[in-house]
């Protein structure tokens, strides 16, 4: 009797010992598993961080200084100053400008300094040798075959010379910006500039005429000095956009050699390649208003490195690389997703995987 009790009670004391043991696992199960899927939101956060660059965890903006008076390279010069070089050309800073004022001063000047002395010389020979004093009888010549062959071949013996260097301008001044050129896009507005900056997350900055104390204080020119400059990187290829966003403005840029109208309802671009670091200056060149003249450009040329820095330290602003990243996570995430399923078995996801690692490799 003794011994069937033994053995009820050992059987009862193994149930409840089953029990307590089956409840100590569900508490710990129910307590694992938020710890469970915290910890795998985060590592789905960390590895979507990793894929877009770190974009997430980057340090904060590099500080940026904006150039002073001294790095000024274009602007007009007063007479008072260079008299020739006030009614000159200003200096060129970019590739074409160069071989255009090269063209300007060795092809056009010379050429037409020869053509003005030369017929200034057959208007006073004309007037001292053949007038009616001297010549009381007029000559009876009425055609000179020479003459009339060398006054039709050399003006166009000159027009091929000066036509080759033209048409060869003409085409550098229009080249296709390549691919991978930064986009920078310049609206013109009734009275001030607007430069969105496109593959850099496509803030826009807005540009006044500032004030000519302010200006005075800080030795800019005034009616030329800028609150927010166009800052765009040195050396590297720029697809300058322009876009009228209510009548036709035109950005001009003398010293870049640059000119492109600005037309409302259509988008016109131009290449241009800055050589050195520098601020240059510019006017709205075409008629749009009674505040016309109060449209100044600024542009500040910084090396690419200061240039994503200047970035960063706008609203929104994304260096070329950051921007290709974030672009890029969407599909590295596909990718990673397909590819666990191909690996638990599903075959659909096979296929899945394939795409996903295709788009991943193109991004």
């Amino acid at each position: 009797m003794e011994s069937i009790d033994a053995m009820n009670f050992g059987a009862f004391a193994r149930k409840k010992l089953n029990l307590l043991a089956l409840m100590v696992m569900a508490a710990f199960s129910l307590a694992a598993v938020p710890q469970g899927a915290m910890a795998q939101e985060e590592a789905v956060q960390a590895a979507t961080s990793v894929a877009e660059g770190d974009v997430v965890t980057e340090p904060a903006a590099p500080g940026f200084d904006y150039y002073g008076p001294e790095m000024i390279k274009g602007q007009p010069t007063p007479s008072d100053e260079d008299l020739w070089a006030s009614m000159n050309f200003q200096a060129q800073h970019t590739e074409t400008g160069e071989y255009a004022l090269w063209m300007h001063d060795a092809i056009l000047i010379p050429m037409v300094f020869i053509i003005s002395i030369f017929v200034l010389f057959l208007l006073l020979w004309v007037m001292f040798r053949y007038n009616k004093r001297a010549n009381t009888v007029p000559s009876k010549t009425s055609h000179n075959t020479v003459i009339e062959v060398v006054w039709t071949v050399i003006p166009v013996l000159i027009l091929v010379v000066i036509a080759v260097p033209s048409i060869s301008l003409l085409a550098e001044q229009y080249k296709t910006p390549p691919e991978d050129a930064i986009t920078i896009k310049a609206n013109g507005y009734q009275w001030y500039w607007g430069y969105e900056y496109l593959d850099n997350g496509g803030f826009e900055v807005i540009s006044n005429m500032m004030p000519e104390s302010e200006a005075l204080d800080e030795g800019l020119p005034p009616q030329l000095a800028v609150d927010n400059r166009m800052v765009v990187p040195v050396g590297v290829p720029i697809r300058l956009q322009t876009f009228g966003a209510d009548v036709i403005h035109s950005f001009g840029i003398p010293s870049l050699w640059f000119k492109l109208d600005a037309v409302p309802g259509r988008i016109n671009e131009k290449m241009l390649i800055i050589d050195e670091p520098g601020i240059y200056y510019g006017q709205c060149m075409e008629l749009c208003g009674a505040r016309h003249g109060y449209m100044p450009i600024a542009i500040e040329a910084r090396p690419l490195d200061e240039y994503n820095a200047w970035v960063q330290s706008q609203p929104g602003g994304m260096t070329r690389a950051q921007v290709e990243a974030l672009e890029s996570a969407p599909a590295v995430e596909d990718a990673e997703s397909a590819e666990d399923a191909a690996e638990a078995g599903d075959t659909e996801a096979v296929e899945e995987a394939e795409v996903a690692d295709n788009a991943a490799e193109a991004a």
